[in-house]
């Protein structure tokens, strides 16, 4: 029994030295970058350049080390990679703020840090700076703004804070844009709009010119429409009706009409004649033509006159 006890005391003792001596990964290297071995944010302004050196604590072989860039993969010089590695960051811009950038352990990439750019800079403001509306029609107006930190944004007119009518102003802000929207626009509403966008580092402004024109009065398309149409079947059934008077072109069976006609008496015919063919005016397909679009030439004038009158009572 002492025997057993022995040979299995000897046994556990050559597993914990196998154990023990085994060629195993070292997981205790950590990543700084600048020193700082968290996440952090790094302030910054725009134009300013940046590096960012990261370094490996703790490593009992050579490390290789990855730079991104938000999610894409940064270009490395061979010399700039093992234990030690940086990037500079330079003409930081305003699009630049919230980027990230991670350094990451080569054989494990679970092992990172990260550096966000803070990119402070004062309100830039952008917008279509001139409009001109019809009255009566709806306007809008976009201001486009881009600050951090965050602007407080407002609208004034005429250097005068806007006085905000209801069911007329309506204010629409993102963290992004500013929008005035006015409905039905109004001689009154001539004027110029400031767009005023305050941080705590600077007051920009941006001025919005709105000019309200007379309301022109268009011409409908419906009633010219019926109009052509109904010129064009009348001057076909016309046509179609007195086909056999345009091919013949007779002339005037009067004889002293003829003679009348010669001698240019064109006061005592017995029938009106046009005086362009000195045919009867029943036979003459110009005059019968010039007839129907007098006809239709009155028509017309008397839908125009309808129409204006009907918009002359809505205006009033």
């Amino acid at each position: 029994m002492a025997w057993k006890c022995s040979v299995i005391m000897q046994m556990g003792r050559f597993l914990l030295l196998v154990i023990l001596f085994l060629p195993r990964e070292v997981t205790s290297s950590v990543l700084t970058v600048n020193g700082k071995t968290e996440n952090y944010i790094l302030d910054t302004t725009p134009g300013s350049q940046e590096s960012l050196i990261c370094a490996v604590q703790n490593h009992t072989r050579e490390e290789e080390l990855l730079w991104y860039r938000e999610a894409g993969r940064v270009d490395l010089k061979s010399g700039n990679k093992i234990n030690s590695s940086s990037v500079c960051v330079s003409s930081i811009s305003e699009n630049d703020n919230g980027i990230s950038f991670t350094c990451r352990l080569g054989r494990d990439q679970s092992v990172s840090i990260s550096v966000v750019l803070n990119v402070t800079f004062p309100p830039l403001l952008s917008g279509n700076d001139f409009q001109m509306v019809e009255e009566g029609s709806n306007v809008k107006l976009d201001c486009n703004v881009k600050a951090n930190p965050q602007a407080q944004m407002m609208w004034y007119k005429n250097s005068s804070l806007l006085d905000l009518e209801k069911s007329h102003h309506q204010i629409q802000q993102t963290s992004e844009s500013l929008q005035l929207s006015i409905t039905k626009v109004k001689k009154s509403d001539n004027g110029t709009y400031s767009c005023i966008a305050k941080s705590p580092l600077k007051t920009e402004s941006l001025d919005f010119h709105l000019i309200v024109k007379d309301k022109t009065i268009r011409v409908p398309a419906e009633p010219i429409i019926a109009a052509c149409v109904v010129v064009f079947l009348t001057l076909c059934f016309g046509l179609i009706a007195r086909r056999k008077k345009i091919m013949k072109m007779r002339k005037m069976r009067c004889i002293d009409c003829r003679e009348r006609v010669l001698h240019q008496d064109l006061h005592n015919l017995c029938s009106p004649i046009c005086i362009y063919c000195y045919y009867s005016i029943h036979s003459c397909h110009f005059c019968f033509i010039n007839h129907l679009t007098v006809v239709v030439m009155n028509n017309l004038i008397y839908l125009w006159n309808t129409y204006m009158e009907k918009n002359e009572s809505i205006k009033l």
